[in-house]
């Protein structure tokens, strides 16, 4: 099961953008199915792997305006569900909507 990790304010992300680490930010729109299915589906593979990563669960409807920081700072297009694997100030990888497939990105991580 993911251990996620809510992302609401500034200082979360200020922090994940000058880690070194690898993350994974989950931009998920409570209200609409197609996020619901898909964080379901992340939820699902990866039982299967070992988690030494952090997860971040970004609810778009309570902060879009970090949802619009994310965007600037990784210079990617604002998609909703969206998920993003970020090392430091550098993005790995983005996928949106039926493109997020866990075994398709978890090689970055």
């Amino acid at each position: 099961m993911i251990n996620w990790i809510e992302l609401n304010t500034e200082e979360q992300l200020q922090e994940i953008y000058q880690s070194d680490k690898v993350a994974a930010i989950f931009k998920h729109s409570t209200t609409c199915g197609i996020s619901n299915m898909a964080k379901r589906s992340l939820e699902r593979m990866s039982s299967t792997s070992d988690q030494d990563y952090p997860v971040y669960l970004l609810d778009l409807l309570r902060y879009r305006a970090l949802s619009n920081e994310i965007a600037q700072r990784w210079n990617i297009e604002h998609q909703s569900p969206q998920i993003l694997i970020v090392e430091g100030k550098n993005s790995v990888y983005d996928a949106s909507h039926g493109d997020i497939q866990f075994d398709a990105f978890e090689k970055y991580l």
